[in-house]
């Protein structure tokens, strides 16, 4: 289905550029009087802050530069540690990227793929916006291929909706190693003077094929990896099975604002006491998740233990189910002021239910085990700026009543603008501590190969951090401290561990792009240091660089433009004790027999763009088997070997 619609797109873009070309030749002059009309354009893309009670704005990507960068898991961390395949889970190798929310305990390792409230997106324009992504690597056997349809429109200047459907589809270079992950979202927005509304839907379904690894790397060396014996092969069939859905709903009605005639441009403050304004909220998410973890053979070295005798499959479910709601009230002066302050107070009421069906020595139990959980939570807020250079922002949750009594998180932050030579830099500095209750499938855990019932202490955190941005010069420093107690994570057995005693964690990550003339080197470097290497271990460095050359050419007869881009891509972190990968449960454990890491994977590049077309051509892994075979992130998930990547991204403003 995938490989049909890839070939009419090439068709069509083909059938585009064309009509394009000839319109250009065929108008003569009349092109510079069409260039000189104002073009219409996008207004804005946003999502909500981490309250959903803030727009925050986000840039919409139609930048050429790095293009072959085309995976959506490398926007949120520059390098992930994966099991060789895309679509398959990963995690990050920068530890203050990682998901540690409890609430996303079962997606946090396909967090970045998904469309959930937390990322939702939003889009006001005064055109029809649509977007179209697409890519394909490797012979048929192991292809890979990835395809996003994106599109956005508005029907009056206040009311918009949107759609976003993503798939990854690949068949992997080793035995039963397929991923395929569909996700959708539907958004729409109001954004009145006084009342605005955003409302989003998302549905993820992530398969992932489970073949436990290889069962030696020194089986790397055969020319056919599909030859290379898996720890799960044919007879076990495994797989794992995400299933996500969710709701996102937030209504907002402003009083003590007046609506503006659309034709005023003159500047108004607010009348009344400093011009205050409030804000009347309310929030409402709805997700249930799903877990299947299939195995038609268990018996097998990987697991130590099989409580399902008869009959012999493993056909284990976790589920959650929450509800969420939330009543506000956010106050604020005039934004025409130079002295602005505002803040807000509200509750959350959280309603989760959990079930999983608990192994006996027979069978399965009949009716799964039910866990129900409520909580209330009090919600605060203020900040403060002082002109367009200054201001400084405090939120924090206290969790009154229910399972997580006790529970709270205080965030602040600090933000400094200022003018250089060469344009606006910005400086942040943030800090929060938090104490938190582990998440419950910490705690309550039943299945084939796995269960467990634990009574975890809370987990007590406090992060410090520093964010430098110069935008002029594409430099971005963050420095980050974090200290925490009652670390959770899993043992070298895979199964929940606590570390009582403090543990600390401090990174350095800086990402810049220096140009000479025409060639540029951009950079993420990203240097971090664990306190407890056993606990956590971390690569001291890990960096992703791409030096290329750029030219543009102009084609005076039609008054064409194609920028190009020709380059490598490196990605190379030090030797470190990575985590290793239980299919069971889905989750990465400790380990201290194998080191990864010492081997750069280097790719080839070749990126065009014609008009809002960028196209690009790649050699992923050209090194593949030349440097040796410790080419895996993962312990016994060797990454894929050299292969021809291309695709496309095409945008429609009409």
């Amino acid at each position: 289905m995938i490989r049909y619609v890839s070939i009419i797109l090439l068709l069509a873009l083909s059938s585009g550029l064309c009509a394009q070309n000839q319109k250009v030749i065929l108008s003569g002059s009349r092109t510079q009087k069409q260039d000189s009309v104002k073009k219409p354009r996008i207004l804005k893309e946003w999502t909500l802050s981490p309250d959903y009670s803030e727009e925050v704005s986000v840039p919409i990507d139609t930048v050429f530069s790095l293009s072959n960068r085309f995976k959506i898991a490398d926007k949120y961390s520059p390098v992930n540690a994966s099991l060789g395949n895309y679509g398959l889970p990963f995690y990050q190798l920068s530890f203050f990227d990682r998901i540690t929310d409890p609430d996303k305990f079962l997606y946090d390792y396909y967090y970045p793929l998904m469309h959930l409230p937390s990322n939702a997106l939003f889009m006001n324009t005064q055109v029809p916006y649509t977007e179209v992504d697409w890519s394909f690597a490797g012979p048929k056997e192991t292809s890979e291929q990835t395809f996003r349809v994106r599109h956005s429109q508005n029907v009056n200047r206040y009311l918009n909706f949107g759609l976003i459907y993503d798939i990854v589809y690949s068949m992997g270079q080793y035995n039963y190693q397929r991923s395929s992950d569909k996700t959708f979202t539907f958004y729409t927005s109001y954004t009145g003077d006084n009342y605005k509304l955003y409302f989003s839907a998302g549905i993820n379904n992530l398969l992932s094929y489970e073949n436990g690894g290889v069962l030696k790397t020194a089986d790397l060396n055969l020319k056919n990896s599909l030859d290379i014996p898996t720890n799960l092969g044919g007879l076990n069939l495994a797989n794992s099975l995400l299933k996500n859905r969710n709701i996102l709903l937030v209504q907002r009605y402003t009083i003590g604002v007046k609506p503006v005639a659309k034709n005023d441009t003159t500047s108004h403050k607010k009348s009344g006491l400093f011009g205050l304004s409030g804000t009347f909220s309310h929030i409402f998410i709805y997700e249930t998740n799903a877990r299947t973890y299939k195995d038609n053979n268990p018996v097998t070295p990987l697991y130590d233990s099989i409580f399902l005798v008869t009959p012999i499959t493993t056909r284990d479910t976790l589920n959650a189910r929450s509800f969420k709601n939330t009543v506000r009230f956010d106050f604020s002066t005039d934004e025409s002021r130079k002295f602005r302050l505002g803040g807000g107070a509200g509750i959350r009421n959280e309603i989760v239910t959990y079930s999983y069906f608990s192994p006996v020595r027979l069978v399965y139990s009949a009716s799964p085990t039910v866990l129900h959980r409520v909580s209330n939570v009090l919600l605060g807020k203020l900040y403060n700026s002082i002109g367009e250079k200054f201001g400084w922002l405090a939120t924090g949750e206290l969790y009154l009543t229910g399972y997580r009594a006790g529970d709270f998180s205080l965030n602040g932050e600090i933000a400094k603008s200022f003018f250089w030579k060469n344009g606006v830099a910005s400086w942040l500095i943030t800090g929060s501590m938090m104490n938190r209750q582990p998440s419950i499938w910490y705690e309550e855990w039943g299945g084939n190969n796995f269960e467990w019932n634990n009574n975890f202490k809370k987990e007590f955190r406090i992060d410090l951090g520093t964010t430098f941005k110069y935008p002029a010069r594409k430099t971005e420093l963050k420095i980050n401290y974090a200290i925490i107690k009652n670390y959770l994570d899993f043992d070298s057995t895979a199964h929940p561990s606590q570390y009582t005693s403090g543990l600390s964690v401090a990174s350095v990550a800086l990402k810049n792009e220096l140009r000479l003339w025409k060639f540029h080197l951009a950079t993420d470097l990203i240097i971090q240091k664990s306190s407890n290497s056993e606990r956590l271990d971390l690569p001291l460095a890990t960096i992703r660089s791409a030096g290329y050359f750029e030219h543009l050419f102009r084609f005076a007869k039609t008054g064409g433009k194609l920028n190009t881009q020709l380059g490598v891509d490196v990605t190379y972190n030090t030797l470190y004790h990575p985590y290793a990968y239980m299919p069971a449960t889905g989750r990465f454990y400790r380990q201290d027999q194998v080191t990864a890491g010492d081997y750069p994977f280097i790719n080839v590049f070749l990126n065009f763009k014609i008009k809002r077309t960028r196209i690009f051509i790649m050699f992923d892994h050209v090194n593949a088997k030349l440097m040796g075979f410790n080419y895996d992130m993962v312990p016994l998930y060797p990454m894929n070997i050299r292969m021809l990547r291309y695709g496309l991204s095409w945008t429609f403003y009409n």
